[in-house]
């Protein structure tokens, strides 16, 4: 008897919500996971890089084991064998971190993480993810009228996927604890197995009665089908890591900036794999070599100050290049019966993708050197690829050859510098002969890889950068430009800067002076002498961050100095007399702990310090499991009696003031504030910053409390109190906008 159209209804809308159900969980899991694993490794925005990479190599596993579960058990045997999956995924539940997972190592910090996402929530996610392919697949068996092109339930997905990860950080995160976050994933992941048993109930009714379309006569795809599958999604998802890297480390460092490609890279899948894309493929394509361009304009005007076009030109760059890729892969999808082995090549090329750009290229480059390099490989994407054919390319081939000799001959052997009038022009020039040259795929790439190694070598501060690069971020050294201060940055913010140069050009040597927010009338030089003055000789000084060293020019004789710090490249360049001296001229025995502080600190014996002073903030990106309830019981354990702790909290886009009065208040703390910018001088690195003393009492801030510039602290009422179970950096953003 022929199924009924409320019967078909009714089976598409089962299918359809089982699969929104499935990527919602998975897209929520990462950032709700990730945020856990965050106070192990010190906040670094690396964590959500590697994160990536397992969540792209535990896609491939799952979808392996739907194509194998597809070809070799079907039917009522793959439904009993997933139902069985998913049920003992459940002892996996709630999430939360493996035991026995402590402390992180020295070094090799990512393959760490990777076992530990693995231990913790290998299952579910593994689980979780075979469950895209498959029920596509056991769609494609019910006689659904739709059942011989399935691929339009990836759209399903990919919405599913794009809603949760915009509802973690507006909506999730800001109004629930992550003990709630896990009990609703929890309660979630119950009604996905009672979804799938359905999907699996229509799926055996079905095959009784109706025909199998996924056993059609159509021949299978041939290796060089998969191989170019694997490449068009490996582009793609190499080139979100590395985007992302490059916006947060080189452009800005907003909050939540890392969303946005992923957004519209999970978008890109939903309008290509759309029975009729709102964006024709055919124009799609056209737009590709403008885009490209438009990555490398981004590129030539480096860290400028038209921030929001920098950001903007690599976004519309990347959606158009990723959507063209994505595009590439719908036109060439195979039919459902090939269904699996198709996202299984999918899901191989994100992880190819993601190890390149999340594991080896942080190993192998010290700058973000892999973005370029896929703004290449993804013009080497379009259709149309094949070899020079005419003499018009052979001579572009010549050009191009010759003109990066060139450039690296005068880079490296004259040391030629371009003025910015030169360079703009000969990249513009550039640009016209490839857009002349668009329709040829391969010459195309090539000059655009031209243009970049010009870029590179001839761009804003080129020859003048020493780039540092670990897990936890570029460090770059660079000197200003009149060469006057050699400064430390960490993304697009000054982590410290020295003069080495005089007005007239001469070296500037013996004890450095502390400059950028540790000069001597900054609010972290006016709380050391406060204590000094109350303790009547030399205090004892912990410091969380080292940066540049600083600080250690602000400590005076007897002073006794403690340095906490997660990163080991950052010791070797504040240690390193050929680019700082503050350590080895001012504080040559400084002590210096390896680690992140919430695990190190809690080492240190209770009571030690006169003055904790909290400074690990990088690149306006905030450790939020420093600014917690419970970090703040750890400070005040670390304090003496009558100590206090100095936080600096200066951010473009938060306001953590009233987060750090919530905090102390809740440990019986009491805070006072300075937010003045006295002493600055922007063209001598002097800033000004913003600084919470907190402490049992007021007697405790000594003169600090009779300044006028040091006032009281109130925590927001209306705020919960940010804990290590809750956090709400949403809330902080629109705290900083009223101001």
């Amino acid at each position: 008897m022929p199924a009924s159209a409320s019967s078909f209804r009714l089976l598409l809308v089962t299918y359809t919500a089982a699969i929104f159900v499935s990527a919602a969980l998975l897209f929520a899991v990462q950032p709700l996971f990730a945020k856990m694993v965050l106070p192990k490794l010190g906040g670094t925005p690396a964590v959500w890089s590697v994160a990536m990479v397992f969540f792209q190599a535990m896609l491939l596993a799952g979808y392996a084991y739907a194509h194998a579960l597809t070809r070799f058990a079907p039917g009522r045997a793959s439904v009993i064998v997933h139902m069985a999956v998913m049920i003992v995924a459940v002892f996996a539940l709630p999430l939360g971190i493996a035991s026995g997972w402590g402390r992180p190592p020295a070094s090799g910090q990512e393959f760490w993480l990777l076992g530990l996402f693995a231990v913790s929530i290998g299952l579910p996610f593994f689980a979780l993810s075979a469950n895209g392919p498959l029920l596509q697949a056991w769609f494609a068996r019910t006689g659904h009228p739709q059942a011989k092109d399935p691929y339009f339930l990836y759209a399903a997905s990919n919405v599913g996927s794009f809603l949760a990860l915009l509802a973690y950080p507006f909506v999730i995160e800001p109004f629930s604890r992550v003990s709630q976050q896990t009990m609703g994933w929890t309660i979630g992941f119950y009604l996905l197995i009672v979804l799938i048993a359905l999907c699996g109930v229509f799926l055996l009714r079905s095959r009784d009665a109706l025909p199998d379309v996924a056993t059609d006569d159509a021949p299978p795809p041939a290796w060089r089908d998969a191989l170019t599958w694997v490449a068009l999604a490996a582009v793609p998802s190499a080139l979100l890591i590395a985007i992302t890297a490059h916006i947060s480390t080189d452009v800005a460092a907003a909050p939540f900036l890392w969303v946005v490609p992923l957004a519209l890279y999970l978008a890109t899948f939903v309008i290509a794999f759309q029975s009729r894309p709102i964006l024709p493929h055919r124009f799609v394509t056209m737009a590709a070599p403008v885009a490209v361009m438009m990555l490398v304009v981004s590129l030539a005007l480096g860290a400028a100050d038209q921030i929001l076009v920098l950001i903007a030109l690599n976004l519309i760059g990347f959606f158009v290049l990723a959507l063209m890729c994505h595009g590439e892969l719908a036109k060439r999808r195979p039919p459902a019966r090939y269904l699996t082995i198709f996202y299984l090549c999918l899901s191989l090329g994100g992880v190819i993708g993601g190890i390149f750009a999340g594991l080896i290229a942080q190993r192998v480059f010290s700058w973000v050197a892999e973005y370029p390099i896929l703004i290449v490989l993804a013009a080497l994407c379009r259709p149309g690829l094949a070899r020079p054919r005419s003499w018009l390319e052979a001579a572009a081939w010549i050009l191009i050859v010759a003109g990066v000799g060139y450039a690296l001959y005068a880079a490296y052997v004259w040391r030629y510098e371009f003025t910015e009038g030169a360079f703009n022009l000969f990249v513009a020039a550039l640009l016209v002969l490839a857009f002349g040259f668009s329709h040829y795929v391969l010459t195309f790439a090539g000059i655009i890889a031209a243009s970049l190694v010009f870029v590179v070598l001839f761009g804003a501060d080129a020859g003048k950068r020493d780039f540092v690069r670990s897990f936890f971020g570029v460090h770059k050294v660079m000197e200003s430009d009149g060469g006057q201060f050699r400064i430390l940055k960490h993304g697009t913010i000054e982590h410290g800067a020295q003069r080495i140069r005089d007005e007239q050009g001469r070296p500037v040597t013996g004890r450095p002076v502390p400059i950028t927010y540790y000069h001597d009338l900054s609010p972290m030089a006016q709380g050391l002498n406060a204590s000094r003055k109350k303790r009547g000789g030399p205090i004892d000084v912990a410091v969380v961050g080292l940066g540049a060293g600083t600080l250690a020019c602000q400590m005076r004789a007897g002073d006794r100095l403690t340095y906490y710090e997660i990163d080991p490249k950052v010791v070797e360049i504040a240690k390193d007399p050929r680019r700082f001296t503050f350590m080895s001229e001012c504080a040559p025995d400084a002590k210096i702990v390896i680690g992140d502080a919430r695990l190190t600190l809690a080492d240190a014996p209770n009571h030690q310090y006169d003055v904790l002073i909290i400074d690990a903030f990088s690149s306006d990106a905030i450790p939020t499991h420093l600014l917690t309830r419970e970090a703040m019981a750890i400070f005040k354990d670390k304090i003496k009696p009558d100590g206090m702790v100095l936080m600096h909290i200066s951010n473009k886009h938060m306001s953590l003031g009233p987060v750090v009065a919530g905090v102390a208040a809740a440990n019986e703390l009491v805070s006072l504030s300075n937010d003045s910018d006295e002493g600055y001088d922007d063209a001598a690195h002097v800033f000004g910053s913003h600084v919470v003393a907190v402490a049992r009492n007021e007697a405790d801030f000594g003169e600090l409390a009779t300044k006028d510039t040091w006032v009281e602290q109130e925590p927001d009422e209306d705020q919960w109190v940010w804990t290590d179970d809750y956090s709400n950096v949403i809330g902080a953003i629109l705290e900083k906008l009223r101001e």
